[in-house]
């Protein structure tokens, strides 16, 4: 993008998403963000809830300086480092706007946050022009919460493909998570964009191989697959990355600089459901305009992810988040997506 001025259908997207989280006139509506945030993101917030009566107010925390290696679209972000200030605030706001550039979803404080009752929205590191494509709608509500369901009542994920892809997932005992982009209860998180559902499977319940094909997409390298690569799983870690290509050879390098075994494991797997969200984004936009939350959720992706499982008891800051296409995923010998559409 070329000029980061406010534009009222921007202003209008972030009103919507705010109504649907049921913000208040005069209610107290925190919007979070560290030194380099999206500058354009916290006005367009800012403007919004003003809109509607509310009472917003900045925390602006520094950026903390670079781990030693890079990271993305982790959702833990560092930003806060336990600040009392900061944190005193937070929990004295009934919604927070969540603008760092992680996210707060895996962040250590997210749990004191919750549990003082405060509703916190991830608003995607993204440039607004990606946020407004995808508002999300009262419909896509019932949807996610129908996919949930199924997801929560299964014992066991099959993924195949014709590429060669061959999981299995073991889902019982593994918690799930749906989200539809906003959220309107205390106590509860969500991000926009939203429209996918995912599960935290336990220790040792992910086995088989899964085979990246071109045009899937890294979001933690911000690139699309041009070059194939097998994934072998087992006991819920990559035990081997084969392929030639730029590809798997990137990966394997990534994974090798954590030095840990954690690194290699699940973090999450579920699909995308948002029919608005866009395969081909990527090729769209700079690097720096966009965080690619936009491929987690398009519909009928199969989304893979590695690191962090704390219902696993993995701890780590690697992290990869891979939507794969044309996947058929099975839950209990039931199709919910067959290659690549959602059922």
């Amino acid at each position: 993008m070329r000029d980061d001025r406010i534009e009222p259908q921007w202003l209008d997207a972030f009103e919507t998403v705010l109504r649907l989280c049921r913000a208040a006139p005069n209610e107290p509506v925190c919007v979070l963000a560290e030194s380099q945030s999206r500058a354009l993101n916290q006005d367009l917030a800012e403007l919004a809830a003003r809109r509607l009566g509310c009472r917003p107010f900045r925390v602006v925390v520094p950026t903390p300086p670079a781990a030693a290696m890079p990271m993305r679209s982790t959702g833990a972000s560092r930003a806060l480092q336990g600040h009392p200030g900061a944190l005193a605030a937070l929990k004295a706001s009934p919604l927070i706007l969540d603008l760092t550039l992680e996210g707060l979803l895996h962040a250590p404080e997210l749990k004191e946050i919750l549990a003082a009752g405060s509703r916190v929205l991830m608003v995607s590191d993204e440039h607004p022009e990606v946020l407004e494509r995808l508002v999300p709608r009262a419909e896509d509500q019932p949807m996610v919460k129908a996919a949930l369901a199924k997801l929560r009542a299964a014992k066991r994920m099959r993924v195949t493909s014709a590429a060669g892809t061959d999981l299995d997932v073991v889902l019982e005992g593994a918690p799930s998570a749906g989200v539809w982009g906003w959220t309107d209860r205390p106590g509860t998180v969500a991000h926009w964009p939203g429209g996918v559902v995912v599960a935290f499977p336990r220790a040792g319940t992910v086995n088989g191989t899964l085979v990246l094909s071109p045009g899937d997409a890294n979001l933690t390298f911000k690139r699309y697959v041009e070059s194939p690569v097998r994934l072998i799983l087992r006991d819920d870690h990559i035990v081997s990355v084969e392929g030639e290509g730029a590809d798997a050879r990137l990966m394997r390098a990534h994974l090798a600089a954590w030095g840990e075994r954690s690194a290699y494991a699940v973090s999450h797997v579920g699909w995308g459901l948002n029919a608005r969200a866009r395969r081909e984004a990527l090729l769209f936009h700079d690097k720096r305009d966009v965080n690619g939350t936009e491929l987690r959720a398009a519909a009928g992706n199969f989304l893979f992810s590695t690191g962090a499982n704390e219902f696993a008891g993995r701890y780590t800051e690697g992290h990869f988040d891979i939507p794969v296409f044309g996947c058929t995923i099975a839950l209990d010998g039931e199709d919910v997506v067959r290659e690549g559409e959602v059922l």
